[in-house]
């Protein structure tokens, strides 16, 4: 083979013949048709392949399909398909998505790793055929691989997580969510094999222990993101270990998670102060005591979720209207015991002016169209969220457009109860609507 131009040899090059006559073809030097290429997506990069002979060579080039995403190209592919991209890309390919491709089996992606040997961000989610043997080739094949998303490949076990914790050492980020198998041995071996762990998503992991989570907080000084959602088994005492082993922690997700209680907060607040996403709806033996810990030592919260954390009060939003001034998404649906009072610190604080963008307050039956005054100089709010808020009427809401008339107003009004046909003239309204 001839020598080589950008990845693409000369004996390539000398198959545009003086002959073809198109005028990009003659004006431009190849390399830079090459490098215009560089920039196509999947179907344009396809459909230039079949303009000319040299088109197609340059459009199938292997230093054009470093990054390839199927997921919006089409998502019923056959593992051949997948076989013929990675022949077709080899060691070019840096990323690849075959999220919601359920044809794609272990046959398709041991060939894709054997060719493929410099892959470094993989999405397989929701490839449901995959099974352990995917993980082992990738363990073989695979040591550059950073980021591995396995979410809803259901036959996953602690036998995947021991291969990738054996052959692909550089491993950051694994989303391993809904894979229901997975246990504290497996987790064990991942965390100890893989001690760069940036971000672990195991929302779904029902079979985890407080024991798995310790061996995270050992072994994860590096954690940045933990998804933990639905984890219904792990306790405080668990998570205490993650808070003080993971002092970079960033966004913690424990929605679901009943058993923890405000022990887990005061540890999060003493030992994460860099703490940015906080999820713990439905946790409903949280308290003020538990909130107010955590805001006075985390000041860079930007999104909170404390939707059913159905025992704090308005002493919360105090707390984070004083010390959280980054907030800009906040939400505290079925928090019924939130009252106009909180809304009007919350609205006053240091956040609200200028980076409160997201607030969410269906079903808090204590707040009124006193609410939405106290927010109308909150003039980066986005969206509110006012299901079920029977206090809220249709005059409070054009009033606080009339101040933010961008903003996305989500409320429901029950339909009034048309009259009925005999007797009594007096309109009639449904119960939802006799506050309005």
């Amino acid at each position: 083979m001839g020598k080589e131009v950008n990845g693409v040899s000369r004996s390539r090059f000398e198959m545009f013949s003086n002959g073809d006559e198109a005028v990009i073809n003659r004006k431009l030097p190849k390399e830079l048709l090459l490098r215009i290429f560089s920039f196509l997506d999947v179907v344009t990069l396809c459909r230039c392949a079949q303009v000319s002979r040299a088109w197609n060579i340059l459009a199938l080039d292997g230093s054009n399909w470093q990054q390839i995403d199927l997921f919006d190209f089409q998502r019923d592919i056959e593992g051949r398909v997948v076989e013929n991209i990675s022949k077709r890309s080899g060691g070019f390919l840096r990323k690849l998505s075959l999220r919601g491709c359920l044809g794609v089996g272990d046959s398709a992606l041991r060939t894709f790793a054997q060719n493929c040997r410099n892959i470094e961000v993989l999405s397989l989610n929701g490839c449901t055929k995959i099974t352990d043997a995917t993980c082992t080739s990738l363990s073989k094949f695979c040591p550059k691989l950073k980021h591995l998303d396995l979410a809803s490949c259901t036959s996953i076990t602690n036998l995947s997580l021991k291969a990738l914790s054996e052959g692909c050492p550089l491993l950051e980020q694994l989303n391993i969510s809904w894979c229901d198998q997975v246990s504290k041995d497996g987790i064990q071996a991942l965390v100890r094999g893989c001690p760069g762990l940036h971000g672990l998503f195991l929302k779904g992991c029902t079979q985890l222990e407080d024991e798995a989570l310790k061996h995270v907080g050992t072994h994860c000084p590096e954690l940045v993101t933990l998804n933990l959602q639905t984890c219904s088994q792990v306790t405080d005492e668990g998570l205490i270990t993650v808070c003080r082993g993971c002092h970079r922690l960033q966004s913690f997700c424990v929605s679901g998670c009943t058993n923890i209680t405000d022990a887990m907060l005061n540890a999060l607040g003493q030992n994460c102060p860099h703490l940015r996403i906080l999820e713990v709806a439905r946790c409903s033996q949280l308290t003020d005591v538990g909130f107010t810990a955590l805001a006075r030592n985390c000041h860079e919260l930007e999104k909170m979720d404390l939707e059913e954390c159905v025992q704090i009060t308005d002493s919360t939003l105090i707390q984070l209207s004083v010390h959280c001034p980054r907030l800009q998404v906040l939400s505290l649906s079925h928090c019924e015991l939130i009252t106009d009072d909180g809304i009007r610190h919350l609205g006053s604080g240091p956040c609200a002016h200028d980076r409160l963008e997201v607030l969410e307050l269906d079903n808090c039956p204590l707040v009124t169209d006193a609410s939405l005054e106290h927010l109308k100089s909150c003039h980066s709010l986005d969206r509110i969220e006012l299901y079920d808020c029977q206090q809220i009427t249709r005059a409070g809401i054009k009033r606080l457009r009339t101040h933010l008339p961008n903003i996305k107003v989500h409320a429901y009004f029950a339909p009034v109860t048309p009259p009925p046909s005999v007797g009594g003239s007096r309109q009639r309204f449904c119960r939802c609507c006799i506050l309005l």
